[in-house]
């Protein structure tokens, strides 16, 4: 019975870590005013018949704090790229010479930055609602395994383990949404 309680509580973590990990994939799409490669992770563009992201086609690059450059690996991409941006809806207007493509960020108003703020702290509750969710289901897997025979102070210390598991990675999604917060807010 221990090993289903350990095997419960692991499942707990994996689906909290799970959580976290989501949670950083979401936070670098929200645009805190320095250029980043990622921000066009969600591109796609149509590569011999296949949707392709875009780090597949060309080499993204950083110029400086707002110039994004998208150097493809075929000139004939260009213009796909430059459609597959506009179509992707991000706000960016591409800049098409020929040689590269060039994305640069406008500056951001104070206004912007508090929306964006905002959208970061719903990014980071709904984090904390899947591991609330994990919880619930782990304290749920613990009471069946008493019914099952499990010892009550058994089942009493895995909802503690729980609880601490929760505590611990509910820190942990603070802590990256402070840090992002702080990162809009200061540029």
């Amino acid at each position: 019975m221990i090993e289903e309680l350990n095997f419960e509580i692991d499942a707990v973590e994996e689906s909290m870590q799970a959580a976290i990990e989501h949670l950083e994939r979401e936070l670098t799409n929200v645009r805190a005013g320095k250029a980043n490669p990622s921000m066009l992770r969600s591109v796609f563009v149509e590569y011999y018949g296949a949707n392709t992201p875009l780090n597949q086609v060309a080499n993204l690059s950083v110029e400086d704090a707002r110039t994004l450059i998208i150097k493809p690996w075929d000139k004939k991409m260009l213009s796909i790229i430059e459609r597959a941006i506009f179509g992707a809806n991000l706000g960016f207007t591409p800049q098409n010479n020929g040689e590269i493509i060039r994305i640069n960020l406008p500056q951001m108003t104070q206004e912007r930055r508090r929306k964006l703020a905002k959208q970061v702290k719903g990014i980071g509750e709904t984090a904390k609602i899947a591991v609330r969710k994990a919880r619930g289901e782990g304290n749920t897997g613990i009471k069946a395994l008493v019914k099952e025979g499990l010892s009550e102070d058994m089942g009493k210390d895995g909802q503690e383990r729980v609880q601490n598991l929760t505590k611990t990675y509910s820190g942990k999604i603070d802590v990256l949404v402070t840090a992002k917060e702080k990162e809009i807010m200061s540029l």
